[in-house]
């Protein structure tokens, strides 16, 4: 459920959020970094100890098995991903290794994530540092174009740390206050932006997924054909709409412009920052360029006018963003 005052905290103060929706694998061994290098389109040999990586695994045709998060830590490495794909994943990736020195274990069950994110996460993540170790690891991801940090806890822990951080000045917030702020940064998620027939060119997440000096990767060589072949180009890209209402779109609703089909409708949410409806969905190429107008269908014959915006739609507040 939306919160105004949990809002309020992400982009003013400090707002908490336990992500429940996450799973945690864990690779250990000797070799998990050169193994997962291999495997993910993005660097990861070149995460510091203590730093986190947003990353992509691919399938040979370059369609997305899952996006993910890797966390650099010096006894192993944390894997954060859709929960509903851990299991799937921990199977998946299992099958990979043959003579390396890697193993890969769900730690679902035993692991969870705390997020803070706002200006003032900084000033209260200062005030439990002493309590990391004690508590688990914690890493600094502006993911959101706002301060934010992950602490990657035990299960048991979860609601001490969370109880810890409103102590120090931290407000709890919902997951579905938080995919608010995700929307306005126009970072499309997984099992609802994408899914396993996107190409990662199509999300527009290319600049902090995928690295275009590291070595080979699984699906890289599709990538490689259509930045260097095809110029960038693919059929359809992920873009942001302003709705000209206050009516939010359901998901898959049909986008058209001159007449025709041309897309569709991933994410829609009401943006109390921009007081209007907001966006995220597919159209064909043609019709991707900012301030192009289109038309996106509702129900009883409706329609409601939008206006493909540059993304993100509020710019960030950060002068970095780790991933």
């Amino acid at each position: 459920m939306f919160s105004t005052e949990g809002y309020q905290a992400l982009r003013h103060g400090a707002g908490i959020v336990l992500r429940g929706d996450r799973g945690v694998l864990a690779v250990t061994g000797a070799d998990r970094m050169t193994w997962l290098q291999g495997l993910l389109t993005n660097d990861v040999l070149a995460v510091p100890m203590g730093g986190v990586q947003y990353s992509v695994y691919l399938t040979p045709q370059g369609r997305m098995i899952t996006d993910l998060r890797v966390v650099n830590l010096p006894d192993r490495a944390l894997l954060d991903v859709p929960g509903s794909l851990a299991e799937s994943l921990q199977d998946r990736l299992d099958r990979l290794l043959f003579s390396e020195d890697a193993q890969v274990t769900n730690v679902s069950q035993q692991t969870t994530i705390v997020d803070i994110h706002g200006p003032l996460a900084p000033a209260v993540i200062t005030q439990i540092e002493s309590d990391v170790a004690r508590y688990g690891a914690v890493v600094a991801d502006s993911a959101f174009g706002i301060p934010g940090y992950s602490l990657f806890v035990s299960m048991a822990d979860a609601e001490v740390v969370a109880d810890r951080l409103v102590a120090h000045g931290g407000q709890r917030t919902t997951l579905e206050t938080l995919d608010i702020l995700r929307v306005e940064a126009g970072r499309p998620a997984f099992l609802i932006d994408m899914d396993e027939h996107t190409i990662p060119l199509e999300a527009g997440i290319e600049d902090r997924a995928i690295s275009y000096t590291k070595g080979c990767y699984v699906g890289q060589e599709v990538i490689v054909r259509v930045m260097h072949r095809g110029h960038g180009r693919v059929a359809k890209r992920l873009v942001g709409l302003r709705l000209s209402k206050g009516v939010l779109p359901e998901p898959g609703s049909v986008i058209v412009g001159n007449g025709r089909e041309i897309g569709q409708i991933t994410s829609a949410v009401w943006s109390p920052l921009l007081e209007s409806g907001i966006a995220l969905g597919y159209v064909h190429r043609d019709f991707a360029a900012v301030g192009t107008t289109v038309l996106v269908r509702l129900p009883q014959d409706e329609t409601l006018q939008a206006e493909v915006s540059d993304l993100p739609f509020v710019q960030s507040a950060v002068s970095t963003r780790n991933s």
